[in-house]
Order: structure tokens, then C-alpha cells, then sequence
């Protein structure tokens, strides 16, 4: 079940954390796993991983924003049977608390950053008439999080990006979707966790959003990844896909 034999994955931000485990696991089920970060040493780092398992991967430096980059690495690698645009970045303040300057900046990442990877990869994916987009939106796409002005606005611009494409292309053999994950215990929350006067209550305090009380682990988003790219996923396209331990349930 959920096999990605003879499929090839292109993934973005895919050096650490949900990334890097969507990777592992596309790796595990058979697929060759092109990893692409603009930290060409985290990438790296995410392969030696996936080979040491006996799975196929390689590192690819890339930089989202830049939509020559993304146009040359698509030419050399293209067509690929799975597109996951995961990098992303966050922002915390609220509109009185947010530049313009920090505004720009998630949005060339969330935004533009999705949008080019898309415009270099899908055609190709539509010639081919078969693949599978998952674009990493949040639960911050689907409702407000407080003092998360900026992110807030990206990840519903990244929902909304993902059911154009469904739609405008609902008859091309590729389907698009987003997986919206809420708070997620990768390295970059345990580190900034262990920074807190007492780490203890800081991650119960964030993981208090979540009806059971926990974040999610890597894992558990790229396991519903995994299930976006395989075939056994055939009739889904233009969802968003709530992995957020029950936040969203009484909105």
C-alpha cells in the first residue's frame, strides 16, 4: 500500500525538519527523492540519511525566491511524478508589529516561492498528464492564528493558490493539494522550546491549542503526504488536509 516505486519526488525545504521527513519516507516507499534546500549542506545531510536506509536521493541547491534558479533545476530534473513545495518561514507579530520589510520577505518565500517552483515544474507535469502537487500550507491557512499576522496571510494565499490550480487544470491527470499541519515538534521549535525559562510549560502552552494536547511529530505530516502522492489518492484534488490534532475542530 502507498507504493512510490519508479516515482520521482521533487521536494523544497527538504534539508530538516517536515522536509526532510517527507523525504525519508517518499525514500522508504521506493521513490527517488530529489532533495532541494538553499541549504545545500542540510540537503546533503538529509541524503547521506536516505542512502545509509538504502533509498535514493539527491541534494539539490536551491534558492525558492529565485525563479531562474527554479527554472534551470526544473530543466535538468523534469518531469517528476511528485512536487512538494514545503520551504516556508514564519513571523511572529501581530499588523502593529509587522513591516512592510517582514511581510515581503514571507511572502517571496510562502508565496512566490510556491508560485515559482510551480510555474517551472507543472508544465512539464501536464505534458506528462500524471503527477501529484502538495503544496505545505498550515492551519493558519484555514483559520487566523493570533500575533501570526504575516504567516496567517501567506498560508491562506498558499490554500487559495492550491485550489486555482486544481481547478484550472481539474481535467490535466495532475491533481493539486495542501496539507495544513498545526504545531509540529520539529528541531527548529525544540530549539527555540529549550530557550524558554521553563521549556516544560512553553510546550505544553503551545501544544494547549491542539484537543490532544500535543504537537505532531515530522512523521505524522509526511505520512499524509505519502498518501497525496500515491496513487491510492486518485479521487483527491483541491483539498486541504487538517493534520492539527483537533485545533480547527470547533471553528
Amino acid at each position: 500500500m502507498f507504493s512510490l516505486k519508479d516515482k520521482k519526488a521533487f521536494i523544497t525545504g527538504a534539508g530538516s525538519g517536515i522536509g526532510a521527513a517527507i523525504a525519508e519516507t517518499f525514500a522508504r516507499q521506493g521513490a527517488l527523492v530529489l532533495i532541494a534546500d538553499r541549504d545545500e549542506k542540510a540537503a546533503q545531510a538529509t541524503v547521506s540519511r536516505i542512502q545509509a536506509q538504502g533509498g535514493s536521493a539527491q541534494a539539490i541547491a536551491l534558492d525558492v525566491t529565485q525563479e531562474t534558479e527554479c527554472e534551470q533545476v526544473a530543466s535538468l530534473v523534469s518531469p517528476v511524478d511528485i512536487l512538494v513545495n514545503n520551504a516556508g518561514i514564519g513571523h511572529v507579530g501581530n499588523l502593529l508589529q509587522t513591516t512592510v520589510s517582514d511581510l515581503d520577505k514571507l511572502y517571496q518565500v510562502n508565496v512566490r516561492g510556491v508560485f515559482n517552483v510551480c510555474k517551472a515544474f507543472i508544465p512539464r507535469m501536464l505534458e506528462k498528464k500524471s503527477g501529484s502537487v502538495i503544496n505545505m500550507a498550515s492551519v493558519g491557512g484555514i483559520v487566523a492564528v493570533r500575533d501570526r499576522f504575516a504567516y496567517t496571510t501567506t498560508k491562506f494565499a498558499v490554500v487559495g493558490l492550491t485550489k486555482a490550480l486544481a481547478l484550472d487544470h481539474s481535467h490535466s491527470g495532475v491533481r493539486f493539494n495542501c496539507i495544513c499541519p498545526g504545531r509540529v515538534e520539529t528541531e527548529f521549535v525544540q530549539k527555540m522550546i529549550s530557550q524558554y525559562p521553563d521549556p516544560q510549560k512553553a510546550y505544553q502552552e503551545m501544544a494547549s491549542t491542539q484537543l490532544n494536547g500535543r504537537m505532531a511529530k515530522p512523521e505524522e505530516i509526511a505520512a499524509a503526504a505519502l498518501y497525496l502522492a500515491a496513487e491510492e489518492s486518485s479521487m483527491v484534488t483541491g483539498t486541504s488536509l487538517m493534520i492539527d490534532g483537533g485545533w480547527t475542530a470547533g471553528k
